[in-house]
């Protein structure tokens, strides 16, 4: 706060932890959209879930703070992005071509059903070594998604982690 003001005045947190702060606090994912997968990717698929909603900064731009819902399909080989209040009241809706991140999910399919093959048959050396390249190809896509948004949501980088791994679960189908 500056001087002069008071707590009624003081602008309202948009960062943070506060109440006020631009988040996501629920994550659907369009079931017609994705199919039963692999328990490892069922697994990854519910931790980015709950990661995300447990730690996330999410501000649809042209919104004031608040507290967003957001449904994520694929139609038409579109990744769609619906965000809604939390009352409910639609608040955007981003569709946003699959092309441009084809190729890097392609590539993180391959280097985790890598990495899930040697988690159970490999050395601990070996799996770190598949674990770094899987990081750098997650950042790789999570970096791409983030500017496709760009204009469209503010979001950080963990925050396009945890939505690039749902990116790829809804990608799975197809």
């Amino acid at each position: 706060m500056t001087q002069g003001q008071d707590k009624a005045t003081a602008p309202a947190e948009t960062t943070g932890g506060g109440d006020l702060q631009s988040r996501l606090i629920d994550v659907i994912l369009d079931e017609a959209s994705i199919s039963r997968s692999t328990p490892d990717i069922e697994h990854d698929r519910a931790v980015a879930i709950y990661d995300l909603i447990e730690e996330n900064t999410f501000h649809p731009v042209g919104q004031g703070p608040g507290r967003y819902i957001l449904r994520l399909s694929v139609i038409e080989k579109k990744l769609v992005f619906e965000i809604s209040s939390e009352t409910g009241r639609a608040v955007a809706t981003h569709v946003l071509s699959l092309t441009p991140l084809r190729k890097i999910v392609r590539d993180y399919d391959m280097i985790c059903e890598s990495y899930y093959q040697a988690i159970r048959h490999a050395t601990p050396s070996q799996i770190e070594a598949i674990d770094m390249g899987r990081r750098g190809v997650h950042n790789e896509g999570s970096t791409i998604l983030m500017e496709r948004l760009e204009g469209k949501i503010e979001l950080d980088l963990q925050t396009a982690r945890r939505l690039f791994t749902l990116v790829y679960a809804l990608h799975w189908k197809g």
